[in-house]
């Protein structure tokens, strides 16, 4: 073995002993878990008493929201009842609504609890309030007297001192350290495969660089001759995505009347702004795996060249779809201008996110266009995936504001473009670094390298035969 590759096997070791290193002490995801609030209270009266909150991000000045409510009824009259609020694990603030018109509420206690983990929470900390409204807060021998005066009496809470982080890490350690010992397991095995096949898995990346100036000429003059013959031109590779944007914006925002959306940042911003910054990247990993998958097929000519490096077809089609990303980016950065979101430095993460997808769709054409001349529904059964993962992106819906369950929530996090479409929010709206979403980041990293080997390992080991199906 050369000296050359000892040194590259030990980084390689050395990398992934830091990497398993910082997932094991990476902090749990808190919006991947729930927890119950139990309020027990004495009130002179029947009411519905009402809990909303706040997750991490959300603004305090912005209110609270119908969607984040949670009711729970206190039916015995002058006695102890304990009412009890799911609410996720990352919630920051709490407002207890005690009802319209007068009533006396003593908060006897509060008890926070995440699966088999309890947190009593002190009375110095639970009558400790932010924040009341049509009514007066008093501390009464350990408890918190609630004086309501108004229509809207409430008080408001912030979870800061309650300790919730150590609660979640210890009511749910089995979880948290199963999933990262999959996660540090999963990585474990792509860097072995790494050090088995790093001459195999190196050949496909020589070969891209040692032709980088035929891959730039190919994709421009792919991307000129696609609509070669039109009057428009290459103008069409603009009309259609525009299109699509406008017919979802005048259904969801004129047709349904969604109006304005609020993100996990506690920012409310028009449906189009929010709809824009996750259809761009769709269509270019859309756009960029049809052509991709394709590149063999359409290049069939180029294939049977004996002296010709067929690796080079599908990084050209992928290239041919950044050039239409690239503008709809542009356009983006000036619609969002237009209503007065002006780019920063956190908008150059587009270009890191740009990356992102382009190394994934890349990966996932290299695997599907060596099996799609042996399996031609392949083309099919793509457009049916696409189709669907424009819904469970999500790139429509918010996800931040529908009740789903936790493991609902996490499955759709295990969608890769899940991480980018989100990504671009944060750049354009949510103006969140993609370090500070440390989880998400190294999971996308997982998934994009072992597609990307699959795809190399599976394009090789087809190649022989490439000339014989196309």
């Amino acid at each position: 073995m050369s000296k050359k590759r000892i040194a590259a096997s030990i980084l390689v070791v050395l990398v992934a002993v830091v990497l398993n290193i910082l997932i094991i002490n990476q902090p749990a995801a808190l919006e991947d878990y729930e927890m119950t609030v139990n309020v027990t209270l004495v009130s002179n009266k029947e009411n519905g008493i009402q809990l909303y909150y706040l997750t991490r991000g959300q603004s305090l000045e912005n209110g609270f929201s119908q969607e984040q409510l949670i009711e729970d009824n206190y039916k015995n009259v002058n006695q102890e009842q304990t009412l009890s609020y799911t609410i996720p694990g990352n919630t920051s603030h709490i407002r207890l609504d005690f009802g319209a018109g007068e009533s006396i509420t003593d908060i006897v206690k509060i008890q926070v609890s995440s699966n088999q983990a309890e947190n009593n929470i002190t009375e110095q900390v639970f009558t400790k309030i932010d924040g009341a409204n049509d009514g007066e807060a008093v501390l009464d021998a350990g408890r918190l007297q609630f004086y309501a005066s108004g229509e809207d009496p409430y008080c408001i809470w912030n979870l800061q001192g309650w300790d919730i982080p150590a609660l979640i890490a210890s009511g749910n350690a089995a979880a948290i350290y199963a999933v990262k010992a999959v996660l540090c397991a999963v990585q474990d095995v792509i860097f072995l495969g790494v050090l088995v096949f790093a001459r195999r898995l190196s050949m496909i990346p020589i070969e891209l660089w040692h032709n980088r100036k035929l891959i730039l000429q190919l994709a421009r003059n792919d991307f000129k001759t696609k609509f070669a013959g039109s009057y428009l031109g290459i103008v069409w590779a603009f009309i259609q995505p525009i299109v699509t944007v406008l017919v979802y914006w005048f259904v969801f925002e004129k047709g349904l009347k969604s109006g304005g959306v609020d993100t996990s940042a506690g920012i409310s911003v028009p449906f189009v702004l929010w709809l824009v910054a996750g259809l761009v990247p769709w269509f270019f990993f859309s756009d960029a795996w049809n052509g991709g998958t394709n590149a063999l097929i359409e290049y069939s000519y180029l294939v049977k060249k004996v002296v010709f490096k067929i690796s080079i077809l599908p990084i050209v089609k992928v290239l041919s779809a950044l050039f239409v990303h690239l503008f709809f980016i542009v356009f983006s950065l000036c619609l969002y201008a237009g209503y007065r979101h002006y780019p920063d430095w956190y908008t150059l993460q587009i270009l890191y996110y740009s990356f992102c997808t382009f190394m994934l769709v890349l990966g996932l054409s290299y695997a599907t266009c060596a099996m799609v001349g042996f399996f031609r529904d392949l083309t099919q059964i793509i457009s049916i995936i696409l189709q669907v993962g424009v819904w469970m992106t999500p790139i429509m819906w918010n996800i931040d504001t529908m009740d789903l369950p936790p493991v609902l929530i996490t499955i759709f996090k295990l969608n890769p473009m899940f991480y980018v479409v989100a990504g671009y929010r944060d750049a354009l709206i949510n103006k969140v670094w993609f370090w500070e979403r440390p989880s998400l980041t190294i999971y996308f990293w997982f998934v994009t390298v072992a597609i990307f080997g699959i795809g190399m390992v599976i394009f090789k080991r087809l190649k022989p035969h490439f000339a014989d199906v196309l």
